[in-house]
């Protein structure tokens, strides 16, 4: 029996090995699939983390469109950028490390340096005094934009946006529950991808629920731009640093010296509307807060809803430019 343990052990590494190797080869067949299926739509241009991927159309007062946790900008392809595009220009972005844009591991998360990379596409692409439209972690990155870069910004329109340190975060968040950068790069090339097709329930409960996932999510969307082992890791480094900023950030929401509006679902699964927008605008009133029939993925299930949120909100600030504060109904 000793003889022929060399022998077992030597069987069972083979086997792991394999089985490794094929998680990887059908990662990468997922990865060929969903970039075939759902290929870049806009330009390329770059700034630190390198190649980023935008779609500008349109004409007239700027609108600037940033996505949220494990998106990309077609979030908002889905009527909301040609709706808006009739009187603006329209400039979506895939965040760095997202969609079709770079990010090197080198690079940091956290909210604040991401919204210092929005800066740089902002002056990149000579947006001029943009309305900021930013959801869910969007949110997050677009109001520390405006804390950062308050001259850069006309003002904020806010989706569903994460604004306060979150205390429970959905079970539909625990594969990106993960602590060690290796182990992180180990599991996007093997079983990540493989695990997010076979569960598909938490993404339709939890992220779209109590409203139906659209049809056109997948393709028009980008959802399958989702079920890559790029696009995993980048999620989870976004998820895993997330939280970092928002205890300070939240702290001098106070000194916010431009407009911000916030539209919630009153449904929604991912971020408690309580929490993320009603009590933002009992500790900070100057915040204007709507609640509407909804759940998390507004810019796809509530497209009309947005855009009329967006609108108003632009009408409100058309005549800003930057100010140490803005007059109160501009809020509102």
């Amino acid at each position: 029996m000793i003889d022929f343990l060399p022998n077992i052990i030597l069987i069972l590494i083979l086997l792991y090995v394999l089985m490794t190797l094929g998680y990887v080869a059908y990662s990468w067949r997922q990865k060929q699939k969903a970039e075939k299926l759902v290929p870049p739509r806009g330009a390329f241009t770059s700034i630190s983390t390198g190649r980023l991927h935008y779609v500008d159309c349109g004409s007239g007062p700027a609108i600037l469109l940033v996505h949220g946790l494990g998106g990309n900008l077609a979030h908002f392809d889905c009527g909301l950028i040609d709706d808006l595009a009739k009187d603006f220009r329209v400039v979506a972005i895939d965040r760095p490390g997202s969609g079709y844009s770079e990010r090197p591991a080198s690079a940091p998360a956290n909210v604040r340096s991401q919204a210092r990379q929005v800066a740089e596409v902002i002056e990149k692409l000579e947006i001029d005094n943009p309305l900021v439209v930013g959801h869910s972690l969007g949110g997050a990155i677009s109001l520390a934009l405006a804390l950062e870069k308050p001259q850069l910004v006309r003002g904020l329109a806010l989706l569903a946006p994460l604004a306060l340190p979150v205390k429970d975060n959905p079970t539909v968040f625990d594969d990106y529950r993960i602590g060690s950068d290796y182990y992180r790069r180990i599991l996007s090339w093997t079983t990540a991808v493989p695990h997010m097709i076979r569960h598909p329930g938490p993404v339709r409960d939890q992220v779209f629920g109590p409203e139906d996932m659209p049809p056109e999510f997948a393709v028009r969307g980008g959802g399958l731009l989702s079920l890559r082992p790029d696009a995993f890791y980048n999620a989870s480094r976004d998820f895993q640093s997330s939280d970092e900023d928002l205890g300070g950030m939240s702290r001098d929401y106070a000194r916010l010296a431009v407009p911000v509006r916030v539209l919630f679902g009153k449904d929604d699964r991912i971020l408690d509307p309580a929490h993320h927008g009603e009590l933002l605008v009992r500790r900070y009133p100057q915040i204007g807060l709507k609640l509407i029939e909804g759940g998390h993925m507004l810019p796809l299930t509530r497209v009309e809803d947005c855009a009329a949120f967006i609108r108003n909100a632009y009408e409100a600030m058309k005549d800003r430019k930057f100010i140490s504060r803005a007059s109160p109904e501009v809020y509102r």
